[in-house]
C-alpha cells in the first residue's frame, strides 16, 4: 500500500517543542511549574495546581498518585536504616532515646521530601507528555 502524504500526516505527531528532562525535574523539585519554572506548582501542601498562575500551564492532568510516597519511603528508609545499623553497632544508645530521634529524624525527612518529589514526579509527566500534557493525545 503506498503511503501518501494524507496518511502521513494522520501517522506522524510532530513534537511542538522540546520538553527536556532534567530541567523540568529541577524545577519540580523547587515545586515550580515545569514549563516556566516561575510560578509554583502546589497550591497547599500536596494540593497540584490547575494551572500555574504565570503562564497558564495546564497541570491538571497530572497523576502522581503514591509515587512520590513511595519514594519518600525508599529515601528516607535507605538513610535511616544505615544510620540505626550505624548506632547499634558502634554504640550502645539508649533505646527510647533512639527511637524518639529517628522518628523525628523520620518524620523531619518525610515531610521535607514529600512535596519536592510530588513536584518531580509532576514535572517528569510534563516532560515525558504523559496522562494528557502531550499536544497530540486524544481524548
Amino acid at each position: 500500500m503506498p503511503t501518501t502524504e494524507a496518511t502521513l500526516a494522520a501517522t506522524d505527531h510532530p513534537v511542538s517543542e522540546e520538553r527536556p528532562l532534567w530541567p523540568a525535574i529541577l524545577r519540580g523539585w523547587r515545586c515550580r511549574c515545569p514549563a516556566c519554572g516561575a510560578g509554583p506548582i502546589l497550591k497547599s501542601y500536596l494540593k497540584v495546581r490547575d494551572s500555574c498562575p504565570v503562564c497558564k500551564e495546564d497541570l491538571h492532568h497530572q497523576r502522581a498518585d503514591d509515587g512520590p510516597a513511595y519514594m519518600t519511603i525508599l529515601i528516607v528508609g535507605h538513610i535511616i536504616g544505615p544510620i540505626m545499623l550505624m548506632l547499634w553497632t558502634h554504640w550502645d544508645p539508649d533505646p527510647l532515646l533512639t527511637g524518639i530521634a529517628l522518628s523525628v529524624a523520620c518524620i523531619v525527612m518525610s515531610l521535607y521530601l514529600l512535596p519536592r518529589l510530588k513536584g518531580a514526579f509532576v514535572a517528569l509527566q510534563w516532560s515525558r507528555r504523559m496522562h494528557g500534557f502531550g499536544d497530540n493525545e486524544r481524548g
